[in-house]
């Protein structure tokens, strides 16, 4: 009798450490989901500029993307992946330092943000090649399934975690732990025996440039109907968790009468955290028994309801479950997307249509953020989240009127390399 992938990949030294690198960056992270806006709300007392925190998080993924894809498919990854964990633990560890001398703004803090962000593009591109170089194409959807649930648990009391520290150390000193996570990551990716890179590393060299490769991943990406449709409806998706991620802390503050002291705020996100695990816990049986397209049109339709019973709670208590049903639905859409990109792409093109097709789709999440912001300024953030739940409920009625309803869609793969 053959024993479940799951099994095997836990036996995988490989796969246990890279899967250990990224719940440590995880956990670190999600410290800073809740230091970082809180900061920046403290200093400035403004849903506008709180929200820049989150836009920024995504503008680099615009402006790099592409580039960082080809650069991810030709150079080594492993090297790649841990230059950027460098990069990211200086930029954090800046904000306590700057906080200790006195010098620290929101401006800073953005800008940190930014730096981190940015950081993460070029990371995220080799990572996405990676892991189908390290276990292999048929372990794809359960290795990505594994990753999603262990990190997510991470991301479940990272979020507590953080209003702990904040609230006995405060926002700054809070993020220098998340600092220490990138080193440790770092640590745990740099002890991996085996390639980071394709086989077909050398063909993907040998076939032009860097404008070469970058249009060859646009091209697949337009090309193959199951990423084209995907990607394309998750725009919306994006514009909607653009808003709701950049308005929580002041939608829990203001609206919930939540405390600025972090404990609370932590909770509110540990509960988003839980959506995503939960999804990620699902998908490996949705797609067992489910056509990839149903899953995405079920998540894209119950999204913009969660998110309207999110916005009329009149307490804490009342927001949990739609609040937890909204991340589910929204991060089933995500990851519903990423398995099957890494599933029908070629190994050589992984970094490339990964990282476009992901800068499509988030494309919409820093306007959401910043549409979201001026909403929340002008009528309060239940305003916010009612009025930018129609972005999903957009891509949910294109989704129903496209090719996504076919039961046979997306079950033909791709030619792979």
């Amino acid at each position: 009798m053959s024993r479940p992938a799951g099994t095997l990949l836990l036996r995988d030294r490989t796969f246990v450490y890279f899967l250990l690198a990224r719940t440590v960056a995880v956990l670190g992270s999600a410290i800073t989901s809740v230091a970082l806006p809180l900061l920046v709300f403290q200093v400035t007392a403004s849903p506008l500029v709180t929200s820049l925190v989150t836009a920024v998080q995504v503008v680099p993924y615009l402006f790099f993307g592409l580039i960082a894809g080809a650069m991810a498919d030709r150079f080594p990854r492993r090297r790649l992946m841990l230059s950027c964990q460098a990069v990211s633990a200086v930029a954090l560890l800046s904000v306590p330092v700057a906080s200790w001398v006195g010098e620290l703004s929101a401006v800073h803090a953005v800008l940190v943000a930014a730096a981190i962000a940015t950081s993460f593009v070029w990371f995220d591109a080799a990572a996405f090649g990676a892991l189908p170089a390290l276990v292999g194409r048929e372990y794809v959807v359960p290795a990505n399934s594994m990753i999603w649930s262990v990190t997510t648990l991470a991301g479940l009391g990272g979020p507590v975690i953080g209003g702990a520290l904040v609230s006995v150390a405060g926002a700054a000193p809070a993020l220098s732990f998340d600092a220490a996570s990138y080193v440790v990551a770092g640590a745990l990716l740099a002890l991996i025996g085996r390639s980071f890179d394709a086989p077909g590393r050398a063909r993907a060299e040998s076939r032009g440039g860097l404008r070469a490769g970058i249009r060859e991943g646009l091209e697949f990406v337009w090309r193959q109907p199951v990423v084209r449709s995907l990607t394309l409806l998750g725009v919306g998706n994006s514009i909607t968790g653009g808003a709701v991620s950049a308005l929580l802390v002041v939608y829990g503050v203001r609206e919930l009468g939540l405390s600025e002291d972090g404990r609370g705020i932590g909770l509110l996100i540990a509960v988003t955290a839980a959506g995503a695990f939960l999804a990620a816990l699902a998908l490996p049986r949705l797609t067992d028994r489910v056509p990839i397209g149903w899953i995405t049109i079920a998540a894209l339709s119950a999204n913009p309801v969660a998110l309207l019973l999110t916005a009329v709670s009149p307490s804490h208590p009342w927001a949990i479950g739609p609040l937890l049903l909204w991340s589910f639905t929204n991060t089933l859409t995500v990851i519903n997307g990423i398995a099957a990109r890494q599933v029908v792409t070629p190994l050589d093109l992984q970094a490339r249509v990964n990282t476009t097709a992901r800068m499509l789709a988030w494309g919409g999440t820093p306007l959401g953020a910043l549409a979201g912001g001026l909403l929340a300024e002008a009528a309060g953030a239940r305003y916010a989240y009612a009025l930018m739940s129609s972005a999903v409920l957009v891509s949910a009625l294109l989704a129903w009127r496209s090719p996504l309803r076919s039961r046979t869609f997306g079950t033909v793969e791709s030619p792979v390399g």
